[in-house]
């Protein structure tokens, strides 16, 4: 008995040094291999915020840039590389090994930082983002924006008319996911990146809809783009209400629309003494737009603004549940108001 038990011990660690042998060969081929040595196309890799090294591994697997996500995250663990991840995008190749890809993925020099600015963002929101990436101290965008001078390089910019703002370029700054170095980032990078990203899809919306150019000016179209932006969503309420608020504009009334309260304020709430301020921006009691755009607009609501839909609304809300009611007339829109608020 003890000699059928010491054979099948033996036979145990036999098979477990035959594993361990087996792992340990496979462990290294895959480390120290690429995946395609003589493939160096660049290929983006994008690491999150907070990711694991677990979902690295995985993506890096997913992409084709390692052969196994097992023993990444082996050789991760084993080398710290768990704790030293960098948010970022990375440029990498399948001709990389494994371990010249975790050396990538823990060199602040190697990353780009990702910024997503999203529609109907404000650039105090853009210096707050800034600001939680550590990539700058409160208030260096916003200050960026008050001292910029690259009037020159953008038509569509009109100096005369935003240099008198406090914050000029709020409305151009187009709405995207960008890439920015860490290691030597200034607020003119960014800066440049959404004008430029502007200056694209601008000239595709006025190559579609160049005839609101004969009837308003840009800082106009820009401003009623940012309120449609704030007002609705989705491309055909955006189109009609679009409408409604040029029709408004044209026709002498005061727009009513109370996002454009909401640009002042450091909350989504509107009281009673916001009702009554007389502010440049309280569209319920001043006529006309306010003197800048209230946001960045993407182009649905730039394309809106320059092709809205015309109607016999004059009146619009948004029930509860997202949808947007219209009314011909005040005492349809009391109705509904009564009825959707």
């Amino acid at each position: 008995m003890k000699k059928q038990n010491k054979k099948t011990l033996m036979l145990i660690l036999a098979i477990l040094l035959i594993n361990i042998f087996v792992f340990t060969k496979a462990y290294f081929n895959n480390i120290e291999n690429p995946v395609d040595k003589s493939d160096t196309k660049e290929i983006s890799f994008t690491v999150k915020r907070n990711s694991t090294l677990h979902e690295v591994a995985n993506n890096l697997e997913d992409k084709n840039l390692i052969k196994s996500s097992l023993a990444f995250r082996v050789y991760g663990k084993l080398h710290g590389t768990a704790s030293k991840l960098i948010a970022g995008r990375f440029i990498l190749s399948k001709s990389m090994t494994p371990e010249e890809i975790a050396n990538t993925l823990i060199d602040s020099s190697k990353s780009e930082f990702i910024i997503t600015i999203q529609e109907g963002l404000t650039i105090k929101d853009i210096d707050k983002k800034l600001v939680e990436m550590e990539l700058i101290k409160d208030g260096e965008f916003n200050n960026a924006i008050k001292t910029f001078n690259g009037w020159q390089y953008y038509t569509f910019l009109d100096k005369n008319t935003l240099s008198k703002f406090p914050l000029p370029l709020e409305g151009y700054l187009y709405p995207d996911t960008y890439y920015l170095d860490p290691s030597d980032f200034k607020p003119n990078d960014l800066i440049y990146k959404a004008l430029d990203n502007f200056e694209k899809k601008w000239q595709t919306a006025i190559t579609a809809n160049g005839s609101m150019l004969k009837k308003y000016s840009i800082p106009e179209i820009i401003t009623m783009a940012s309120i449609v932006e704030r007002e609705v969503f989705g491309k055909n309420d955006r189109k009609i209400v679009a409408g409604i608020l040029w029709k408004r504009f044209e026709s002498g009334w005061m727009l009513g629309a109370d996002a454009t309260l909401l640009y002042e304020k450091n909350n989504n709430k509107i009281t009673q003494e916001d009702l009554q301020k007389d502010s440049p921006y309280n569209t319920r009691k001043i006529k006309g737009l306010p003197p800048t755009p209230i946001c960045n607009p993407d182009i649905e609501a730039i394309s809106a603004t320059l092709n809205p839909t015309n109607t016999d609304f004059w009146f619009y809300l948004s029930a509860k549940n997202g949808t947007t009611i219209y009314s011909k007339t005040n005492e349809e829109h009391s109705t509904n108001k009564e009825k959707y608020l």
